[in-house]
């Protein structure tokens, strides 16, 4: 990934010809636009006059039809049609804003389009000042550019950085953490792995879809695993996104992959689903972390109550401050009977936060109840640019195997477990993660995309070998459901219990809550269902005769402590070690001392 690192450095730098003029916050306006139109331009450039030639031809043809045959003359889903390029642009210093908007309005209806979403019409007047001829430079400067040598691969992640830089500048970074294209790669193959056998199929049509596809990273990488396994696959992407600036990066990505760029549709998932009537065989998404949904709540809360379970919400809404399982729930809408897998990157929010019956619960109690959720993957810390908080893979399907069945996979990834020290005693990599050579932003981690025992392959082969070890384990899904139930004991005054109707009155300052799991280990370590009137009489009874239970208010509820089952108990060490190890550190010190003053 050099090479990304090199172009995005460049192109950062073209953002010190704004200084004085822009604020840093604004950079973005003129930087982001301006490296699509250079990324367009190197990818019509082989075929640029060939289209100019043929273009008196078509004249007399209807748009579209034009449209057809010179796209057909460029080799992509669009073209343009101006005589400029940018190498004529700079050719021509004193007319640079008219000659660059006759550049813009050469592209084709769909290319078009995506430069609209960033306003860019507005910047030109900005920058078109004779007094300090920025447009001129700033042209200039990306005409100096060459990004013909940039897969999309590249590309993508010169685009993620170059976004991340200007959130960082205009302190907007809350909600935005780009997918590092390791942790795609990893979501992708456990995605397709139980599906590898149809996917190599002559001719198999699937789709993929992501609901918060940012500029498409998610949907890159899912068509590339496909044309590596199947050359001759066909997978057709869709996507959702609200942020302009990454809708028209992806719409531009898919247009210059040869995808269908209608597919991908602008605006906010929750309020406006662009792909309404569209079911899907694939889905992948890393919906923001921790973002609130308070702007939505009206549409959100008013189609959960008239649609119910027949619209995307009916299974209960989160709090207003964490909306990632409404994206899980919408994806789930989406699901085609018996065909859909869905992968999805959470933080840890989504396993635990909630009470029984709350919003939170009754998602996870509807997700495992119905036996979809296949497995959850637990993620390396600082894996990902501006976040260091360890993420989750969900795997979601109503597909499953017929060994999956009734089970879910819990796979310990995190590599806190498997430590190798360096000499000095740093920990450096270990079978999941090794530390980058250099940051990028918080992004400290990454997961090894080669071989089989560490990184990518060995978690995947986890997943898919299916068997428990240290890293996985393999639970019932009544596992994670319990009873929360109310006791109650006897309001006692003057020795005496007091009575409501014939019935002991509870005390409400003893009132207290136990949460009582759907099953629980025999003698023999056997997980095996049990009753809340035997879990009653054996942990509470004992303790509290007179207590009882309020079975009006008992709840159900569902968490994933995903911690807690991979927790090992470490004994403490012994005074004696202890000790020895101060005496030898104290040793040490007064060895460095003697030196020192020698």
């Amino acid at each position: 990934m050099k090479n990304f690192k090199e172009k995005a450095d460049l192109i950062w730098k073209v953002a010190d010809l704004l200084r004085g003029d822009y604020k840093q916050s604004d950079y973005g306006k003129v930087i982001l636009p301006m490296t699509v139109l250079r990324r367009l331009d190197c990818v019509l450039e082989p075929t640029k006059q060939k289209v100019l030639d043929y273009l008196p031809r078509v004249e007399s043809l209807k748009e579209s039809a034009k449209d057809l045959a010179l796209n057909k003359i460029a080799g992509f889903n669009f073209h343009n049609r101006s005589q400029y390029n940018f190498d004529k642009l700079i050719a021509d210093p004193n007319n640079v804003a008219g000659n660059l908007r006759n550049y813009i309005n050469g592209f084709s209806g769909s290319a078009r389009e995506i430069i609209e979403y960033f306003n860019f019409d507005d910047q030109i007047d900005r920058m078109d000042d004779p007094k300090t001829d920025i447009l001129f430079r700033v042209v200039k400067a990306f005409q100096e550019i060459d990004l013909t040598d940039m897969d999309s691969m590249e590309m993508g992640y010169t685009f993620e950085e170059l976004i991340r830089k200007f959130a960082e500048q205009s302190n907007e970074t809350a909600g935005e953490h780009f997918t590092p294209r390791e942790v795609i790669r990893l979501m992708v193959n456990v995605l397709f792995i139980e599906d590898k056998e149809i996917l190599t199929q002559e001719g198999i049509v699937r789709t993929l879809y992501d609901p918060a596809c940012g500029t498409g990273g998610m949907l890159s990488v899912g068509e590339q695993y496909i044309k590596e396994l199947n050359p001759k696959a066909d997978l057709k992407v869709f996507g959702q996104e609200i942020n302009p600036e990454s809708y028209a990066i992806c719409k531009s990505d898919m247009l210059i992959k040869g995808q269908n760029p209608s597919n991908i549709k602008f605006g906010n998932t929750f309020t406006v689903d662009g792909l309404e009537d569209e079911k899907f065989d694939y889905m992948l998404s890393n919906p923001p972390f921790g973002v609130d949904w308070k702007k939505a709540e009206k549409i959100i809360k008013d189609e959960a109550d008239s649609k119910g379970m027949s619209g995307r919400f009916g299974a209960g809404l989160p709090r207003i401050n964490d909306g990632s399982l409404l994206f899980l729930q919408h994806m789930i809408s989406k699901m085609k009977p018996g065909a859909t897998r869905i992968g999805i990157v959470f933080n840890g929010s989504p396993l635990f936060t909630g009470a029984a019956d709350s919003g939170e619960s009754n998602i996870r109690k509807w997700i495992i109840e119905n036996d979809w959720l296949e497995a959850v993957i637990a993620l390396p810390d600082q894996l990902f640019y501006n976040t260091g908080i360890s993420t989750y893979i969900w795997i979601v399907t109503n597909n499953k195997s017929a060994e999956r069945k009734g089970k879910v996979q819990l796979i310990n990834a995190s590599g806190a477990k498997d430590e190798e020290l360096t000499k000095e005693g740093r920990l450096e990599f270990n079978r999941f993660w090794q530390k980058m050579d250099r940051s990028l932003g918080n992004k400290r981690k990454k997961i090894a995309e080669n071989g089989n025992e560490k990184g990518i392959g060995f978690i995947t082969q986890l997943y898919g070998n299916f068997e428990e070890n240290e890293f996985c384990k393999i639970l019932p899904n009544d596992f994670f459901g319990y009873w929360r139930i109310t006791v109650e004991q006897p309001l006692i005054e003057n020795g005496k219990i007091v009575k409501s109707k014939g019935k002991p009155k509870p005390d409400t300052s003893l009132r207290d809550y136990e949460n009582i799991p759907f099953l629980k280990k025999d003698a023999t370590g056997k997980l095996v269902s049990q009753t809340i009137e035997e879990y009653f009489e054996e942990e509470v009874k004992p303790h509290l005769p007179e207590a009882w239970i309020d079975e009006t208010k008992t709840k159900v509820g569902y968490e994933i402590n995903f911690t807690k089952y991979f927790y090992e108990f470490k004994p403490l060490r012994s005074l004696a070690e202890i000790k020895a190890d101060i005496l030898a550190l104290e040793e040490k010190t007064l060895e460095m001392e003697r030196q020192i003053l020698d």
